[in-house]
């Protein structure tokens, strides 16, 4: 049976499926053979056999990046708009909205700086405290157990936590939030309900404190000099905390599981944090939170490493499978320490705007560091090959990680207290 769409692109005649069992069950083979086959800019199918390219080229992902008046962010332009069901799986990441994701030029210089500015004004070493805070109440609800799943007791519960608190969010709230935001970005049946009740907090957070500024991150997005609206920084306040949210969780798991079953990491299970800072770059290589996203569409008809691209297609930003580009993949581990030129937060002008990477960076470093100091002969329950990868063509994340541990009594903190900037 022949598909409609795919007879309209020529190319994606004998294009590669980046859906189903295959891509799940080893991405990193697939990234290959896809790049032995059809060489840096892929054609693909999503789910219902939408065609789309994927860049798995380490240069060509550079060059998407840095061409924002080339490739815009603006999903409007998508030339198959037309042809896509409601029910679409990756819709959510695709669907416009009047946010920082979504805005080009001018708007998103504006809006990118406040968001900047604002992380800006985050003091690293109180942000450090505010974690080791959160850790610690959280190790202390399993630490007598003598055993712990650091998914879904640990890692998917930090980042929204942290920010949430940055935000100015009352204590009170802070429970449900962390529970709406997790099934927001987990994309299931209950994302939808789950995102509006999120959206209420904010806008009720962005007038409480319209009315009453504090310290914090919200206020100094509203009284930053670009004017922004209240429904703007609505709009990029969730979009901080969602895109901070299931990444964050991933990238904290993920390291957390490197170390746990790769020889070169189990000195710092030994003996403390020295390789924790390493870990966390080598997942970015190796095995980023997030492994592609839909997110780029011609302005106009162009070529790119011998592909035609006419204007309005969809561009898959193949972020894991360009920091596996053997042109540029530090050959070892030992070697990628120091090696921070992976694409895990994008690149250029719609990329993750300075500084989130390096308080993402803070986050993640502390909750290691402190259950590692917390829990030091913490190892799996069950051997490597059984731990399973979420099945996810976008994100790279665990379902779960057991581990077992001597039990150690709690801190005895209680419940975290508010903080302000």
């Amino acid at each position: 049976m022949t598909n409609p769409l795919v007879d309209g692109y020529p190319d994606h005649v004998d294009a590669m499926r980046l859906y189903g069992p295959e891509i799940h069950a080893d991405p990193a083979a697939v990234y290959e053979e896809m790049r032995r086959k059809h060489g840096p800019i892929v054609p693909v199918l999503l789910d219902d056999d939408i065609p789309a390219w994927l860049v798995v080229g380490y240069r060509e992902l550079h060059h998407v990046t840095s061409q924002p008046q080339l490739f815009g962010r603006d999903s409007r332009r998508w030339n198959l708009w037309d042809h896509i069901p409601e029910n679409w799986p990756a819709r959510a990441f695709v669907s416009w909205q009047p946010s920082l994701v979504f805005t080009e030029g001018a708007e998103r210089k504006l809006r990118g700086g406040a968001i900047g500015d604002a992380l800006d004004t985050v003091d690293r070493i109180e942000l450090n405290m505010i974690c080791e805070r959160v850790a610690d109440r959280l190790i202390d609800e399993f630490s007598g157990n003598g055993r712990a799943d650091l998914i879904s007791q640990y890692a998917h519960r930090i980042p929204a936590e942290v920010v949430t608190r940055l935000y100015g969010l009352p204590e009170s709230e802070l429970p449900e939030l962390v529970k709406d935001a997790y099934l927001v970005t987990d994309a299931g049946e209950e994302s939808f309900p789950a995102g509006l009740r999120v959206m209420e907090q904010v806008t009720r957070l962005v007038a409480a404190k319209r009315a009453r500024p504090g310290r914090d991150l919200t206020s100094h997005l509203l009284a930053h000099a670009a004017g922004l609206s209240d429904e703007q920084i609505v709009q990029d306040l969730m979009v901080l905390m969602l895109a901070s949210h299931s990444p964050g969780s991933n990238w904290i798991g993920n390291t957390l599981r490197l170390m746990l079953v790769d020889d070169h990491f189990s000195v710092t299970l030994q003996g403390g944090r020295s390789s924790v800072g390493e870990a966390l770059n080598e997942v970015l290589w190796r095995d980023p939170p997030s492994q592609a996203m839909p997110s780029r569409w011609p302005v106009r008809d162009c070529d790119v490493a011998g592909r035609r691209l006419r204007k309005g297609d969809l561009l898959v930003l193949g972020f894991a499978a360009a920091n596996a580009d053997p042109q540029v993949r530090p050959a070892a581990p030992a070697h990628s320490g120091a090696n921070r030129a992976h694409m895990s937060f994008s690149h250029g002008e719609y990329g993750c705007p300075f500084p989130a990477p390096e308080l993402a960076e803070i986050i993640a470093k502390t909750a290691i560091e402190v259950l590692l100091d917390r829990l030091p002969d913490v190892h799996l329950a069950v051997e490597p090959e059984e731990l399973r990868w979420r099945p996810s063509v976008w994100a790279r994340g665990l379902e779960s990680l057991p581990v077992l541990f001597s039990p150690a009594g709690p801190m005895g903190q209680g419940p975290a207290e508010r903080w302000e900037l």
